[in-house]
């Protein structure tokens, strides 16, 4: 296992450097003076000349790359004050380090993004193995009726109907606002469970019918069918036997829905007007801040990779081949 765990981390490493060059070419490769965008529409050539010095602009493209790179490493050193590592460069709009940006923003995202996580893989598995025990009776249809409903509705649109109800109308629960659960669980909670709900109910309807269908595969497994003819109780070759084959393919699809589920918190931020990173990476890509956008877009790579390595690690635990090949 250890050794499978330092294959996928150099993996891991080789990408980010790889998706760091890629988007540094990419962005500076814009015909566009960005040092023009921070001085704003009154600037003087001298202005101009000092702020293209301060954000190194005025360096070879090669040099602006390898110091961008080394200062996520060591830092950097600009003329405002030094940035420590990891250092993604400073922004041209507020004159703010980009990581302290995203770390500030950090925390409501990183919430989001598990709270909803854990809900619909609690609430999706959980209905679609209930479907699958009871298959061909009125909860198995109940279960697959309500999936394909659900997973006709978006985010931008379910969400205001929910705030309607259950914020203005109601008053059963509080406007979505986010508050660290160091300081008040509750508050965390209530603050948080609607947006946790409603990106988590696009997300249940799908492993709802994943589940179900895989675990219907595995119980005529020829392994499952020997476990019955052996006398095992039913519910024993259900949960021991079937279900764990059932996980193989739906660890899978969760590693390759990790980026869906990133660009749902976005959506979801937007919708219920939650200052997260996903807010800051479209502000920042409407004002032309050059330097979030970027920091955004490799933490975001680096936010995915490190959920993909989990879910590695999750595999190779149900399925102990993975580490062999």
């Amino acid at each position: 296992m250890l050794q499978f765990l330092i294959r996928r981390l150099i993996g891991a490493v080789v990408i980010m450097f790889l998706i760091g060059a890629f988007t540094f070419f990419l962005f500076y490769t814009i015909p566009q003076d960005f040092a023009a965008l921070s001085c704003g529409k009154n600037c003087s050539p001298e202005n101009l000349a000092v702020i293209r010095e301060n954000l190194g602009l005025d360096k070879p493209i090669t040099t602006q790359f390898w110091e961008f790179m080394t200062g996520i490493v060591a830092g950097r050193d600009f003329a405002t004050g030094h940035c420590s590592a990891p250092c993604l460069g400073q922004s041209f709009d507020t004159g703010q380090f980009v990581w302290d940006s995203i770390i500030d923003r950090f925390p409501l995202t990183l919430s989001l993004t598990v709270g909803g996580l854990v809900i619909f893989l609690i609430v999706g598995l959980g209905s679609g193995l209930m479907a699958a025990w009871k298959r061909g009776t009125f909860t198995d249809k109940l279960v697959s009726g309500a999936s394909i409903v659900l997973s006709s509705f978006q985010i931008y649109f379910l969400g205001p109907i929910v705030l309607g109800i259950f914020v203005y109308q109601t008053g059963w629960a509080d406007n979505p606002k986010y508050v660290s659960p160091f300081d008040s669980p509750a508050g965390w909670i209530a603050g948080m469970i609607i947006p946790w709900a409603v990106m988590a109910t696009i997300f249940t309807a799908q492993y709802t019918r994943m589940s179900r269908s895989t675990m219907i595969e595995q119980l005529q497994e020829e392994h499952v069918r020997t476990a019955r003819a052996k006398g095992m109780k039913q519910r024993y070759v259900f949960f021991r036997y079937a279900w764990r084959g059932s996980l193989i393919p739906i660890v899978t699809i969760l590693g390759i829905d990790l980026s869906a589920l990133l660009s749902g918190a976005v959506v979801t931020e937007f919708t219920f007007d939650l200052a997260g990173i996903g807010r800051l990476a479209v502000d920042s890509s409407l004002t032309k801040d050059l330097p979030v956008t970027m920091g955004v877009m490799l933490f975001g790579a680096f936010f995915i990779l490190l959920l993909n390595i989990l879910v590695d690690l999750v595999y190779a635990y149900i399925d102990p081949r993975v580490r062999l090949s």
